[in-house]
């Protein structure tokens, strides 16, 4: 099946069009921050002719701990990030945990974001689709590229504006995820465009038995990313912090935001070679 595009109004995602790069911090934690990492990266993209569209969440509804801190919460949240939205001027993405906050999460959001570990939810999926706005469905890590195409079907029935699938890692079992890029070829079967989720396909899930938050190996990422633009995604995700160590949410997997800007120089030349095949 052929690929299409998903239109997000300034631009759009799919064959033909710049690269996509998703960035921001993993979780909202302060107006300050947001602005600070997505006019860093918004300017940096621009000059490389890359799409930008700005993430952070509102709520880290799925922390391996209880006691985690999980952001601002819903009102306060979504209004930091209205803020962030129209301060700099692109697109906003954020992550949607349950179906009863669809509809104020489709005021501010222009991509709603489901979760892996949420991915076949159907009243979640749904509700996604009737905020009018497109969807971004994170692969579960148990599911097979095929499987997907049942979300596909869920939310094209639900009549959802516009659909992107995003592959993040698959788990073998041995506290790290292996990333399956002829698993992107299939996935890129499916229709929707496709986007490799750069910085949690280097988690280690659990950091070690028993452990109450999540090891990474963020060095690998620029690796994964020139493979995924290689393999011919049409997005990046990627999670990035002026400083990851202190970072309130996936601290271990988070990029510095200067390996980030200079990372999407060598992604710009890359999608460009890619392209002229």
């Amino acid at each position: 099946m052929p690929t299409q595009t998903l239109d997000l109004g300034p631009f759009a995602i799919g064959p033909g069009q710049p690269l996509a790069i998703i960035a921001g911090p993993c979780q909202a934690e302060s107006e300050t921050l947001c602005l600070t990492v997505g006019k860093a990266v918004h300017a940096r993209c621009k000059e490389l002719g890359l799409n930008y569209i700005f993430k952070a969440s509102y709520d880290k509804a799925n922390r391996s701990s209880i006691h985690t801190d999980r952001g601002p919460g819903l009102n306060a949240g979504l209004s930091l990030l209205a803020k962030v939205r129209d301060a700099l001027g692109v697109p906003l993405t954020t992550d949607l945990h349950e179906p009863g906050q669809a509809e104020v999460v489709g005021q501010v959001a222009d991509l709603i974001q489901v979760p892996a570990f949420l991915c076949r939810q159907t009243d979640l999926l749904v509700a996604a689709a009737k905020t009018g706005k497109p969807v971004n469905v994170k692969k579960g890590q148990f599911m097979s590229p095929a499987e997907m195409g049942n979300v596909v079907t869920k939310l094209n029935e639900a009549e959802a504006s516009g659909t992107m699938l995003t592959e993040r890692g698959t788990f073998f079992g041995y506290h790290r995820l292996v990333n399956d890029f002829a698993g992107l070829y299939d996935m890129m079967q499916l229709g929707p465009p496709v986007c490799f989720d750069v910085t949690h396909s280097t988690q280690q899930p659990g950091g070690a038995p028993g452990g109450q938050s999540t090891g990474g190996r963020p060095d690998t990422a620029p690796t994964l990313a020139r493979s995924a633009v290689a393999a011919g995604v049409h997005c990046l995700f990627i999670e990035t912090h002026p400083d990851p160590t202190n970072a309130k949410s996936d601290a271990a997997t988070m990029l510095p935001l200067d390996t980030t800007l200079s990372l999407l120089g060598e992604l710009a030349k890359l999608h460009q070679a890619v392209g002229s095949l």
